[in-house]
């Protein structure tokens, strides 16, 4: 689902007026789902179900090939809506050429039409379902044809076959380069060229086809060996950083009785950099084993006499285990301990609160195992864990060393290109800031470049064990002046890898008056108690005095709404929980601009996208969108196949 507040404005008067809208995002999945009311676990298994300790492998498979079955059903006689793709679109939304674009890593772009957020279609690299493949021309027959052979090719098209539809699964995180509006994206799979790259120029919507841009789909990355989960990468201005860690996921480990999705910290962390068109010419960096979900910023150091760039700076969150995995699927990572009953205790992970799920009904093998309740109680903030071992004093110690090292950082990396081809050197690489920092950003049109300002999410809380989940709660904002932050590291270097620049904790970051804080590198906004945040997105001022004169735009919800379980009070008059939209300066990070309470709640969410008017009236025609009617007004099939359809769900749920 997105959720999306258009301000409109009066032209004779004025008056800017917030407008709410939120749509289902109608995937194949989605539709399938409609038009198939017998099925009541989701056709796709939840990321816990892949990485849950107490599932067996064989449940697994048999979760997996569930969907496989589902899928192939969906084309047969007898049904109303085939399964063309897989993806759930709905991780995060970027804007390119025309079109809002809904992404994640398991099918190509979806495009959505703004401001209603409707449906239009699957992107395919060259244009979206319902709009014209070609825009209308204005010029000779020839200038069109040019055209489709320039831009006319589409993902996937040069590795057709039997696995040409995984080709177009493509990351959630393509980077739109601000200067020539190239949109760059990597494409990971668990066959072989495992990664390959692809970089979308803007589309000429007149005959003057020039200057353009070469465009380039699915160019191998050579050098990975494996399937891996891979979510992001880094992008400059002239190179490209794409992330080999060793966090697998692969459906094909079943088959040797592996989980899908593994983590093995004793394998090194592969940076491969190339220059943005070369990717056959990759370089490779090793350094220690590492999660990194999420890059902040990317952009080159450039020799000032020569003008060659002479290396690659990166900005990533790094944590040193996958903890933030299991977080995704709200369980606990597995515990290689000595089996000892005890009581159940609970550790605190305030980005994380029990979540509802088709994987934790009550009375589970997971909470028979456990011992546990239904973990029911959305306002607590908590993962249950059961310690299964007596803790002493040396357990406490190592627990926090532990608790420690898996904090998410933002992270300095810096590639050296000056050394010779075959010697590839980290310089630097470490921590500017010890506190947690996640989801990060710049403004839009400094990505690529050396942005001094990076804002992000925290948490004022001490533990926090992961950045990524389920049910994000976030109830602190931060803005980073990394440029400063870089150059103190440069001037004197912390311990690699390990090591930081400011070692301040929230607390004192957040402790003291302003007029008594002599250090403003890092910059936090609080949460009033009970309130949580999501990914702020800024916003340029239109003083535009400077690169932090803006705003950040975030999605608000007070849980103070809410009962001891999470849910709506019986008396609450209104009969329906309410989120609110902030305007928070991004220049002091204290000053609350404005506040817009929405007619209902916005559920916690993973990304955001801020979309100017000149956006919204540049988008690319279009003929139709997607609607929900031909799934819910069709007449069920009736019949040998019909009878075959409902046979066949029935077993399957």
């Amino acid at each position: 689902m997105l959720a999306g507040v258009l301000f409109k404005q009066d032209e004779a008067t004025g008056d800017v007026t917030p407008e709410f809208v939120n749509q289902f995002i109608l995937t194949g999945l989605y539709l399938s789902t409609l038009s198939s009311p017998r099925l009541r676990v989701p056709i796709l298994p939840s990321i816990a179900t892949l990485v849950h300790p107490l599932y067996s492998i064989a449940y697994v498979t048999l979760r997996i090939f569930r969907t496989i079955l589902l899928v192939i059903l969906s084309f047969l006689p007898g049904s109303r809506q085939p399964i063309k793709k897989i993806s759930v679109a709905n991780t995060n939304i970027v804007f390119h050429d025309g079109r809002a674009l809904a992404t994640c890593e398991s099918g190509p772009p979806m495009r959505v039409q703004l401001p209603g957020l409707e449906t239009v279609g699957w992107f395919n690299g060259a244009w979206a379902e319902n709009e014209n493949a070609v825009a209308k021309q204005e010029g000779e027959k020839e200038a069109v044809e040019e055209l489709k052979r320039l831009y006319g090719s589409t993902l996937g098209e040069e590795s057709m076959g039997i696995i040409g539809w995984m080709r177009e699964w493509s990351t959630a995180h393509p980077k739109i380069d601000p200067l020539t509006g190239e949109m760059l994206m990597f494409h990971s799979s668990f066959l072989p060229p495992y990664v390959q790259y692809s970089i979308i120029p803007q589309q000429p919507q007149t005959a003057d086809l020039a200057p353009r841009l070469e465009k380039k789909l699915n160019a191998v990355v050579p050098g990975v060996k494996k399937a891996k989960m891979m979510h992001d990468f880094g992008v400059s201005l002239t190179h490209t950083v794409i992330m080999d860690l060793p966090l697998t996921l692969d459906p094909m480990n079943q088959l040797v009785g592996k989980p899908p999705v593994s983590y093995d910290s004793s394998q090194p962390s592969r940076f491969g950099v190339f220059s943005r068109r070369q990717p056959e010419q990759v370089r490779w960096f090793e350094t220690d084993g590492a999660c990194i979900f999420h890059t902040a910023n990317t952009w080159d150091t450039v020799d000032a006499a020569s003008g060659e760039v002479t290396g690659v700076e990166m900005l990533a969150c790094r944590l040193t285990s996958a903890t933030l995995v299991y977080a995704s699927g709200n369980i606990a990572p597995p515990v290689e301990r000595k089996l000892k009953a005890v009581e159940a205790k609970r550790k605190r992970m305030p980005f994380f609160s029990p979540y509802h799920d088709e994987e934790f009904e009550e009375g589970t093998v997971w909470e028979r195992a456990a011992g546990l309740e239904s973990p029911g109680d959305e306002k607590e903030a908590l993962i249950r864990i059961t310690d299964i071992h007596e803790e002493t004093d040396e357990d406490a110690e190592e627990a926090a060393k532990q608790w420690d090292e898996e904090q998410c950082r933002l992270c300095y990396y810096s590639f050296s290109l000056s050394s010779p081809l075959g010697v590839n050197e980290i310089t630097q690489q470490w921590a500017l800031a010890t506190i947690p920092f996640e989801f990060p950003s710049v403004r839009a049109d400094r990505e690529m470049q050396d942005a001094r300002y990076v804002y992000g999410c925290s948490t004022s809380s001490t533990s926090f064990g992961s950045a990524l989940g389920k049910a994000t709660k976030i109830d602190v904002l931060v803005k980073v002046d990394v440029t400063t932050l870089i150059a103190r590291g440069l001037a004197n270097p912390p311990r690699s890898v390990s090591g930081s620049v400011d070692s301040r904790s929230m607390t004192e970051i957040l402790d003291g008056s302003r007029a008594e804080k002599e250090d403003e590198t890092i910059q936090a906004f609080k949460m009033p108690g009970g309130w949580f945040a999501q990914e702020p997105r800024f916003v340029p001022a239109a003083s535009n005095e400077s690169e932090d004169d803006g705003f950040l735009l975030f999605y608000a919800f007070d849980e103070n709404q809410l009962d001891e379980r999470g849910d709506l009070p019986s008396d609450q008059c209104e009969g329906r929980a309410r989120s609110e939209l902030w305007v928070v300066s991004a220049k002091d990070m204290e000053t609350v601009v404005a506040k817009v309470r929405l007619p209902q709640r916005v559920p916690y969410g993973l990304h955001g996208g801020w979309f100017s008017g000149e956006q919204i009236a540049g988008q690319r025609g279009l003929e139709q969108v997607r609607t929900v009617d031909a799934v819910r007004d069709a007449d069920e099939v009736k019949g040998v196949w019909g009878m075959v359809r409902r046979a066949l769900e029935t077993q399957l749920d």
